[in-house]
Parts: structure tokens; C-alpha cells; sequence
């Protein structure tokens, strides 16, 4: 509910879900080919998404439900387990899980705490919290293995999980820093390969102004160009996590593993700062790793930090615990109700498919055209319907200007035939019959999607929506 329900195929499932349907189906997506192999050939999620399919026979809108509740599940034994370790009382841990529904933006990161669809980014956060959890039960392969799991899922989540842990796991053991730094000499002869002659070959170029300039709407992308206040909303939880850690410590509360959970996530500070040059210089491999999404891994800590100050601290009772709780748990539940029954009361709390709703039934419509058509839609379309054309139909389109951006920061071929293809449907509500069939013409287009009345041949109508023919 503060997510606003759970809906398929929203935000980044534009990219997540064409690329793992053209894993079972390589006849999908003739023309878009490059633009999803541009970011699908650095992750392994669109190979496990399609083998659970062959494996299940279930259909991607099922599965991908289904893994939604396996994230959340996960998340939520993570987060009970770290709770377990660290707080006195359950009812403090039921607090924590509680704030955790509190769906927030990290700021000018390009994520949220939750995400109302199912993220692989997501899960791989869940695994990289069983793992923390793991860590402080004082697991040894399991971390790891956890770790690694989550990095066939989303590489950059899951690593930003292993320096942390990794870190900890120095501090905390003395045995196991010869076989780290073993294991890191390893990862960096491996890294030094990748990007030498590896898949990431060409990755430590230089983003000149002509790439950059299709990139200017990604502003999470350069942190140097925060405003002051993003700086210090980030920044703020360094010190927010000190503090309440000497408040544990001098409450003599301290866990096995918390001063090594502590320092291994404040390291991650000096892995943003390391980087930051080389973000300025615009090194593409550094600005693809979005190092701005460490703050994320600040935000987890912190949460659970101040979780225990309100509801426990330095001479907690039960009932203040219990109090803390039922306060959390009264301050999700009205925002969850305000969000969906007021801010958005026209959505269901769950939609497990494409809605049948107009844009619904053009989509179902166009899955039965010919598989290599091409088609033209407004290039705000997945933002005004819900879903791109993409995932609904299944189809090539000719631009979709959220995703196809954002995927630009991966090849610079994609990020230019992005802006071109954006250029070319400026002002899309004042399209004309002659532009569109000259649109067809130069790309081999067949159908326009449109609320606007144009006189060309109606191949499918809902509503105010219509599919044109173009040829």
C-alpha cells in the first residue's frame, strides 16, 4: 500500500521484462535487439527469468508475482533476523519491520527503499540483508554464497553487499584477512580483465559531451551536480549511525559483528569518495556502477540504528518497545491508506497483468501482429499507461523515452539512436498522416498508436485509443 499496490511491467521492468522474453522467444524484438542487449549482456537476471519460466511453465506476469512476495518474504526474515541479534525485545524488531514499509526515495539515487513491481535490484538488497544477518549470527560461507547469489541478480547491489561485508569480516576475524586480501587481489586482476579484453572491454572510455547530453534528465547519476541539501540529506547518515553506535556502546550492548557492520558500511563512504573523480571525468564504467546507490546500504543501517533508539535505547522497557511499534506500525498503515485510497483510489492493490483497460486491449491485440512489426507510440506512452509497448505488446517501438534513456548510459550508439528517435516525435500530439507515413517509410514502421483522430486506416480500436496502419 505505500508502494501505491503492486503493478506488472512498471518503470524498470521495461527493460527486465523484453529482455528475458527474448531468452525464451529470439524471434521478439527484432529492431530493439541492441538496445536490450546493451544492458542485458552485463547481468545474468534475463537467463534465470527464463529458465524459471521454462522450468514452471508459468507465464512472466505469474512469475514474476510470485518473486514480488519471495522479495518481500526474504526482506522481511532478513530484516526480523538482524532485528534478533541486535534489539532486546521482539517487539522492537516488529518496529523495524514496520519502518521498512515506509517506502522512500533515496535521495538522488534513482531508488526507493520498496519498489511496487518486482525489481531484481530488490531482491538482490533481500539476500544482501539475509547476508548482514548472516554475518552477525557469525556465518562463513553463507554471507558469501548470499552475496553472490544477489550478484547474478544485479552486479553493482551486490557489490556494494561484498565491500561491506567483506570489510566486516576483516575486523571481526583476524583468520580470514589473508584469504580477503587473497580473494581481493583476485577480484582485481579479474576486474583489470573484464575491462581489458573481457565482456566490459571499452568501458573505461571517456563520455564525451555529445553522450552526455542524452544523459541530462539522470541527474542521480553525477553526484557532483547535488544541490547543497541532497549533500546533506546523504551525508547525515555517517553521523546518525556513529552516534547511535556509541550509544550502544555505552550502554554496553554491542553485538559480536556490530563494530565490523559499522565500519564495513561507513567504508562505502570512502569507496563514493575514491570514486567521485573519476565520475567527474566522466569514466563510463564509473558512472554505469551509479556509486550514489551506496547510500542505500547508509539508509539500511541507519533504519535499523534508529529503530533501537526509539524503541529500546540505552534503558528501554518492553512497553516502550511495544509503544514504538504500535507508532510505526499506525503511521504505515495511515499513509498506505492515504496513498492508495486517496492519492491513487482508481488502483487496485494488486495488478498481477497488463490492466484490460484500453491501452490493455491494443497491447493484446498487437501481441498477434506479426512479431517483426514496428510500431510508433507517444514516447511518454509507459508513463501515461502504466506499461511500455514493449512489455504489453511484446513489440518493437520506436522509442520509449524514460527506459531507452536511462539504458543510453550503457552504449553510446544507443543513447544517440535514442535522442534521434525522440527528435524525430516532437510535439507527437500534432503527428500528421503525412509525418507518420513518412516516419514508416525512413524505419519501416507498420502501426501508430494514437488518442488522436488521423486520417489513415483504423487497424484496432478501444475506446478514445486507436491503432493506425501505416503500410
Amino acid at each position: 500500500m505505500n508502494s501505491a499496490g503492486y503493478r506488472y511491467g512498471a518503470s524498470d521492468l521495461a527493460f527486465y521484462v523484453p529482455a528475458a522474453l527474448t531468452r525464451v522467444d529470439s524471434s521478439l524484438f527484432p529492431r530493439d535487439a541492441a538496445l536490450i542487449a546493451s544492458q542485458a549482456r552485463l547481468t545474468t537476471v534475463d537467463e534465470v527469468l527464463a529458465a524459471l519460466m521454462r522450468l514452471t511453465g508459468a507465464s512472466l506476469p505469474a512469475l514474476l508475482a510470485v518473486l514480488y512476495c519471495v522479495t518481500l518474504a526474504l526482506l522481511a526474515a532478513a530484516l526480523w533476523r538482524v532485528g534478533w541479534r541486535l534489539y532486546r525485545t521482539s517487539y522492537a524488531t516488529l518496529a523495524l519491520l514496520a519502518a521498512a514499509t515506509l517506502r522512500h526515495a533515496v535521495s538522488r539515487t534513482g531508488t526507493n527503499t520498496l519498489e511496487a513491481y518486482f525489481h531484481p535490484r530488490q531482491l538482490a538488497f533481500a539476500l544482501g540483508t539475509l547476508a548482514l544477518a548472516s554475518f552477525l549470527g557469525r556465518g562463513r560461507l553463507v554471507p558469501g554464497a548470499l552475496v553472490i547469489a544477489a550478484g547474478l541478480l544485479h552486479p553493482t547491489t551486490a557489490l556494494w553487499f561484498a565491500i561491506w561485508l567483506g570489510v566486516a569480516t576483516a575486523v571481526e576475524d583476524r583468520a580470514s584477512r589473508a584469504p580477503l586480501a587473497a580473494s581481493a587481489a583476485l577480484g582485481l586482476l579479474g576486474s583489470i580483465w573484464l575491462l581489458s579484453s573481457g565482456p566490459l572491454a571499452g568501458k573505461l572510455a571517456i563520455m564525451d559531451a555529445e553522450w552526455l547530453a542524452t544523459l541530462v534528465t539522470k541527474d542521480y547519476l553525477f553526484p557532483l551536480d547535488w544541490p547543497p541539501d541532497v549533500w546533506l540529506i546523504n551525508l547525515a547518515y555517517a553521523p546518525i549511525i556513529l552516534a547511535i553506535y556509541r550509544r550502544r556502546r555505552a550502554a554496553t550492548v554491542l553485538m559480536w559483528g556490530e563494530t565490523g557492520l559499522v565500519i564495513g558500511c561507513l567504508s562505502l563512504l570512502m569507496v563514493f569518495g575514491l570514486a567521485l573523480p573519476l565520475n567527474a571525468a566522466r569514466v563510463s564504467i564509473v558512472v554505469q556502477l551509479q556509486i550514489p546507490r551506496i547510500f542505500w546500504m547508509l539508509d539500511l543501517l541507519a533504519t535499523i540504528y534508529v529503530v533501537w533508539a526509539l524503541a529500546e535505547g540505552r534503558a528501554g522497557t518492553a512497553r516502550r518497545a511495544q509503544v514504538t511499534a504500535a507508532v510505526v506500525l499506525a503511521a504505515s498503515l495511515a499513509r498506505g491508506s492515504y496513498v492508495m485510497f486517496l492519492k491513487f483510489p482508481d488502483r487496485p492493490i494488486a495488478e498481477l497483468a497488463v490492466a484490460d483497460d484500453d491501452w490493455g486491449r491494443a497491447m493484446a491485440w498487437a501481441r498477434s501482429t506479426r512479431r517483426d512489426s514496428g510500431w510508433i507510440a507517444d514516447p511518454m506512452h509507459a508513463a501515461r499507461h502504466g506499461t511500455s509497448l514493449r512489455v504489453a505488446g511484446e513489440r518493437d517501438v520506436f522509442v520509449e523515452a524514460v527506459k531507452d534513456t536511462a539504458i543510453g548510459m550503457y552504449e553510446r550508439g544507443v543513447a544517440i539512436r535514442t535522442r534521434d528517435h525522440l527528435a524525430q516525435l516532437t510535439d507527437f500530439d500534432g503527428m500528421t498522416p503525412a509525418r507518420a507515413r513518412a516516419l514508416a517509410a525512413r524505419h519501416g514502421l507498420d502501426y501508430l498508436v494514437s488518442e488522436h483522430p488521423l486520417d489513415l486506416p483504423v487497424a484496432f480500436q478501444s475506446g478514445a485509443l486507436r491503432v493506425y496502419r501505416l503500410r
